[in-house]
């Protein structure tokens, strides 16, 4: 899940925004987690499936 879509419980504010420490602490972690922590889950399934038809398509190739 992206921090645009979370509300903080602390302050009612979208977490993207930052109004107070525990926005911003965890807008922090977020954008720290990695490439892929961004993407949602069905992002994650096209990019593997593309990468499995590409997989086929070199073996295919190289038989």
């Amino acid at each position: 899940m992206t921090y645009d879509r979370l509300v903080c419980a602390n302050c009612a504010a979208p977490v993207s925004q930052g109004r107070c420490p525990v926005c911003r602490a965890n807008r922090e972690r977020l954008q720290q987690e990695g490439p892929f922590s961004g993407l949602n889950p069905m992002a994650l399934i096209v990019l593997m499936v593309v990468l499995v038809a590409a997989l086929v398509l070199v073996a295919q190739q190289t038989a």
